[in-house]
């Protein structure tokens, strides 16, 4: 991997010329330096992160970017209430986040142009906006995901994985969105998915999963024996040695081992887990914890909902509806959808346990967290009490990992419509990530054809850290 910046230096030439080269087709030969400068103090601290993401599109107005002074028809029903940093307000619905706001940056001024759940999911779990519409399923000439990008620069993370999703990789009744495998990179790099049970999402979780136990039919002497003969006959070299890693990592799994361990959630404290809420949203957050706190590198949280039925529904997309549907959960008013407790509510407590846990024991500094969602919600209130789709301007939120807390950064209009300062893209955000672990946004990677690619389109928004 290489940078743009330290290549052109190395070759002795400017911005333009290198272009110019570059794209006349020029005879250049590609140096094999490496491209991290983490030991620059403008980059932030990162050493792992929390991706948390609310599928639907989280309404700035009734959460984190309150209008109080706006029109009737635009300003929410939920009154804005003080954070803990002078200036910066939430809204009632979020009291407890509020209490966070010191370790929070609040983006107010996220911006892009698609008004559709999956281009703009795509668009912001990738980082790069789809070239059709209908291209934003994972495939594998994708541009890698961002925990796959953090392995091929960072390296291996041990037994552990280096990247896992939670509860299960994020889907519309469809295949996986873009953003969640290791695209061109290959299957080394793809996360380790988990797919917990698509029923219930407010039952109590223990989030226990079969891919850590035994067969029933294999006993643990059994297993062990199998292990035993499979050391006697030795391992190959060349491609069987991939098979032999990914043989160690299932036998280390299967034997209770330390991923099996990390995944453990019955060796929390019961009063903690309570404290993050017994659901599958709480449980997620906490794992994630748990696994941070191990050695995986990028934990994925995706925030959906599945009904008793297992009947998926995006809760965070708040519109409304005029009859009850499959996945509403009995609501039909936008505005109840946000009270709900598959939404606010649950977000509000397992939000803050998270950071509390994670600050009690000394990893925020070094883990970065980060709330997102595809697009926010329209100034004007539907006729059903709920927002619809609107990605011109929405909030997103870091925290960790050297962000630097209690700020807000650009600002929206009057009404919350459009950006009036200083304005951030999906690929800016995606950026912004790198440079968390100290990753210049002009560094280089390999496609499969051997070709030298951007690992991101975007720039870091700096002045957060």
């Amino acid at each position: 991997m290489l940078t743009l910046t330290a290549a052109r230096g190395m070759l002795g030439i400017n911005r333009r010329q290198w272009h110019r080269n570059v794209f006349a087709g020029a005879s250049m030969a590609w140096p094999a330096a490496a491209g991290i400068a983490s030991a620059n103090s403008a980059y932030g601290k990162a050493r792992q992160c929390i991706f948390i993401y609310l599928c639907g599109g989280p309404s700035q107005h009734d959460l984190w970017d309150p209008k109080p002074d706006a029109p009737e028809g635009i300003r929410g029903v939920f009154r804005p209430i003080e954070t803990n940093v002078p200036g910066i307000f939430f809204t009632e619905l979020i009291p407890n986040v509020a209490r966070h706001a010191d370790k929070l940056a609040v983006i107010r001024s996220m911006t892009h142009t698609s008004p559709d759940h999956n281009v703009g999911s795509s668009h912001t779990i990738e980082g790069r906006r789809p070239l059709r519409p209908d291209d934003v399923y994972a495939a594998p000439a994708d541009h890698p995901g961002l925990g796959a990008l953090l392995h091929r620069l960072k390296g291996e993370t041990g037994i552990l994985p280096p990247w896992v999703i939670l509860p299960r990789k994020f889907t519309t009744n469809s295949p996986p969105i873009k953003g969640q495998s290791g695209g061109f990179l290959g299957s080394k790099f793809d996360p380790f998915a988990l797919d917990e049970t698509k029923r219930d999402s407010l039952a109590p979780k223990d989030l226990r999963f079969e891919a850590f136990d035994l067969p029933a039919e294999v006993s643990p002497n059994r297993f062990e024996k199998r292990n035993r003969l499979r050391d006697s006959v030795g391992h190959s070299g060349g491609y069987a040695s991939r098979w032999n890693t990914l043989e160690e990592t299932a036998i280390e799994m299967l034997s209770g081992g330390k991923t099996a361990h990390a995944f453990d959630l019955t060796r929390e404290d019961p009063k903690l887990r309570d404290r993050y809420g017994r659901n599958e949203y709480g449980q997620s957050f906490l794992l994630a914890r748990r696994l941070v706190e191990s050695g995986v590198r990028f934990v994925n949280v995706f925030w959906t909902y599945f009904d008793e039925k297992g009947c998926q529904f995006n809760l965070w997309d708040n519109h409304g509806v005029a009859s009850d549907i499959c996945g509403v959960g009995g609501v039909r008013k936008g505005v109840d959808m946000l009270t709900h407790r598959y939404c606010a509510p649950s977000f509000d407590k397992a939000f803050p346990a998270l950071l509390e846990d994670l600050s009690s024991r000394g990893l925020l500094d070094e883990t970065l967290v980060v709330v997102a969602g595809e697009f926010g919600r329209t100034p004007k209130i539907n006729e059903f009490s709920g927002r619809d789709h609107w990605p011109n301007c929405y909030t997103q939120l870091m925290a960790g990992g050297g962000v630097r807390g209690g700020q807000t950064y650009g600002a929206s209009d009057r009404i919350g419509a459009y950006v009036k300062d200083r304005p951030v893209t999906p690929e800016d955000f995606h950026a912004t990530v790198l440079h968390a672990f100290g990753i210049d946004p002009e560094t280089m990677i390999d496609d499969r054809l051997s070709r030298p690619i951007r690992v991101t389109q975007g720039e870091p928004v700096f002045s957060l850290f």
